[in-house]
């Protein structure tokens, strides 16, 4: 059964840092047309999802005959469905170049393997990567492991098929956002205890990393920001159930319970100051870094949970998309 903590039981709410200016105004107007997450809400928040966000439709993503799109059936998990893939290719391009194994956002309640790939889109349509995006499936009707298990097996097949999807198999690198970086910190973790494949590098953009609610920011947001404590107790309780806050918790669901970090890839970490999981992620980069993991972190002043991507055209939200981007091309190109 799922935890039926609520956010009143996580007590008082801490002080949050100020917004940036510029996305002040937008992350109030977000919030108001934001219906909150709940058991009522979700078929309604999923149908939405599905409909497409503006740039992520086919026709966008194939970025005006520059990019192919195809799609897999492959393995999923032993006993479990098969996964479908998105792969998203330079056209006409032949040869290989590095590989991006994208996991979508969403709390992993919401979401399809065509969301947040506006993110990764412009390597393709540059030639510069082969993106393969992952449909995982959902909880709470699919919770821990079969979310992260999912994103494995996904990852294994494209691995062992670097050469047909024309990748660099030692130019593999694993890219998420929000719970999408959770669970591409999880799969680089199983990757690396169960010895393939090799990653190259991590891109956790604002991940889903602590299901325990212990640090200051991940309290600090109840009835405000695009992602409150109310919204990331749901998506926690709906991943993990009656384990969550305990226990019983597999570091591949929440990375940061991970015990030893070393051996993992290069990581790149990015959050705003004003978002809930800040903490948890200052702290992940810091323990990489004590295991000896190079760790490329950035915090962005003002910024809430997914401001570069809801507000692209405010100074800091291209700051970090700018700074990101430079990092994956680096990534990609060495």
């Amino acid at each position: 059964m799922p935890d039926r903590t609520t956010a009143a039981d996580l007590g008082p709410t801490p002080v949050r840092p100020p917004l940036d200016p510029e996305l002040a105004p937008v992350e109030a107007e977000l919030r108001e047309n934001l219906p909150a997450l709940s058991d009522a809400t979700l078929p309604e928040a999923r149908r939405l999802t599905a409909q497409g966000l503006p740039g992520e439709g086919p026709e966008e993503l194939r970025a005006g005959g520059r990019v192919r799109l195809s799609e897999f059936r492959v393995p999923g998990p032993e006993g479990a469905p098969d996964l479908t893939l998105l792969v998203l290719s330079p056209a006409g391009h032949r040869e290989p170049v590095g590989g991006i194994y994208h996991i979508h956002a969403g709390g992993t309640v919401v979401g399809d393997r065509r969301n947040g790939l506006r993110t990764v889109l412009p390597f393709v349509a540059e030639g510069a990567a082969v993106v393969v995006s992952v449909e995982y499936r959902l909880a709470p009707e699919h919770p821990d492991p079969a979310p992260v298990e999912d994103c494995y097996a996904g990852l294994v097949w494209t691995a062992k098929n670097a050469e047909r999807l024309g990748i660099r198999p030692e130019r593999l690198l694993v890219l998420g956002a929000s719970a999408g970086g959770g669970l591409a910190a999880g799969t680089a973790l199983l990757a690396r205890d169960r010895g393939f494949p090799g990653l190259s590098h991590q891109v956790l953009m604002c991940p889903m990393l602590d299901d325990r609610f212990g640090t200051h920011s991940s309290r600090m947001l109840d009835g405000t920001g695009t992602w409150d404590r109310n919204a990331a107790l749901y998506a926690w309780n709906a991943l993990l159930g009656d384990r969550r806050g305990g226990p019983d918790v597999s570091p591949y669901a929440a990375p940061a319970r991970a015990a030893d970090l070393a051996g993992l890839p290069r990581t790149y970490l990015d959050t705003g100051s004003a978002e809930g999981f800040r903490d948890e992620i200052l702290d992940y980069a810091r323990r990489l870094s004590e295991a000896g993991v190079s760790v490329d972190l950035h915090m962005w002043g003002g910024g809430f949970h997914g401001f570069d991507w809801t507000v692209p055209d405010a100074a800091v939200s291209r700051a970090a998309t700018a700074t990101r981007e430079a990092f994956v091309r680096r990534a990609l190109e060495t």
